[in-house]
């Protein structure tokens, strides 16, 4: 008997065991007990029902209201890619064909300019004809240096008769392999040179020579 004994005490002190003190320092909590949550909320619910109902109490529905007529003639309705594209090519053809005017101010040729100090919407009075032409140049056949020439000429004889509105006809220099030189000139001379003696100019209309010829609002002395 002694020697069983010895034997245990021997068999637990080679099986040591350190972690076996923890049984006795931590003990398992019960979990937590459940609330009330459902009969709160209920409450709650109940309580922002009976808010609302007071809150709305006084609210009147307005019949007119009830439906919004609608103009269904001026919805208009969305068009496809392809049939914008038909549009776009038929109305090529229109212009190409000669059944409909191009708008002259839309395209990249057209040009004005307006001095400073002066109201823009001169342009738009300006290129459609609205001051009378007194005197024409036309450059037709001029090399550059001699188109620069016959402007500078023609400008100082407008300023000092004191002419309103000239036009100068450039060209569009559709033949030209450095494109519309002289038409470049002008606009450099006039926008710079003569920038003080006048007021505006801008393409002319599609009667009066269009995107080849421009219309020279000159200053009163």
């Amino acid at each position: 008997m002694q020697e069983k004994q010895d034997s245990t005490k021997n068999r637990d002190t080679i099986f040591f065991k350190p972690f076996e003190i923890l049984k006795t320092v931590f003990k398992v909590k019960d979990s937590p007990k459940p609330t009330h949550q459902g009969k709160e909320e209920t409450k709650d619910t109940k309580d922002d029902n009976d808010l609302f109902e007071k809150a709305m109490k006084e609210v009147r529905e307005i019949k007119e209201f009830r439906e919004i007529p609608v103009d269904s003639k001026k919805i208009t309705p969305l068009r496809r890619i392809g049939n914008a594209r038909e549009s776009i090519v038929e109305k090529l053809r229109e212009i190409s064909s000669g059944k409909t005017a191009i708008n002259i101010t839309d395209t990249q040729e057209y040009i004005e300019w307006c001095g400073p100090g002066y109201n823009r919407y001169l342009l738009k009075d300006l290129h459609n004809g609205k001051f009378a032409i007194q005197e024409t140049l036309d450059l037709h056949g001029y090399t550059l240096e001699e188109a620069k020439v016959e402007i500078n000429i023609f400008m100082r004889n407008a300023i000092r008769k004191s002419l309103s509105c000239v036009k100068i006809i450039h060209g569009r220099g559709l033949r030209s392999v450095k494109g519309p030189v002289i038409k470049k000139a002008l606009c450099d001379l006039l926008s710079m040179h003569y920038r003080k003696k006048i007021i505006a100019y801008s393409s002319a209309r599609q009667c009066d020579g269009g995107l080849g010829a421009l219309y020279v609002l000159i200053k009163r002395v």
